[in-house]
């Protein structure tokens, strides 16, 4: 695969796969709002010219959309975003924690990351984990998560006798040192 010179990066906030468009090697994330979705949320959004994630943000249901949800300490649940994504093959999507929830909450993702195939069609929910000591509330609109959108290459396994020597060998946890 072939990556074209890309000769300026914007600040984003919104659809950058326009401004770059013919330039640089981008794929395109098809994106379907749920019937039952907040129009005014907005959509998946890079912050800034350099991010690698795009924001991802909680789609309540409108029972919940005016007061959000209370995550209790160790509490799970799938938070609803609205959307299904079509992604082109050879890509997939990572769902990941955003660092300023994981310091300042504990809020996490317990399956991170959490992988999205290219054949996958169904409502994007992101599963956050409050492993913070204190309730924490999901708001209708929040920024829960960041999505990355990475290449996919998928490998041959091949059955053999045997296995070629390395100098680490059969060392695993921590045989390399203490840090």
């Amino acid at each position: 695969m072939l990556w074209a010179r890309v000769d300026r990066a914007y600040a984003s906030g919104g659809d950058i796969c326009t401004k770059w468009k013919g330039r640089a090697m981008i794929p395109t994330i098809r994106v379907l709002r749920e019937d039952w979705a907040d129009p005014a949320v907005p959509l998946p959004s890079y912050e800034t010219a350099g991010a690698a994630g795009a924001d991802i943000r909680a789609n309540l249901p409108a029972s919940e959309r005016a007061e959000g949800f209370v995550l209790a300490p160790m509490a799970r649940r799938i938070v609803p975003t609205g959307i299904r994504i079509e992604i082109p093959a050879g890509f997939e999507v990572q769902i990941r924690p955003r660092s300023g929830l994981a310091l300042k909450h504990g809020i996490s993702l317990p399956n991170t990351p959490g992988t999205i195939d290219s054949d996958y069609r169904g409502p994007l929910g992101v599963l956050l984990i409050n492993l913070g000591s204190e309730d924490f509330t999901i708001a209708h609109g929040d920024r829960i998560a960041q999505m990355i959108v990475a290449p996919v290459v998928q490998a041959c396994f091949e059955p053999v006798g045997t296995l070629g020597e390395t100098a680490r060998g059969a060392g695993g946890f921590g045989s390399t040192g203490r840090q």
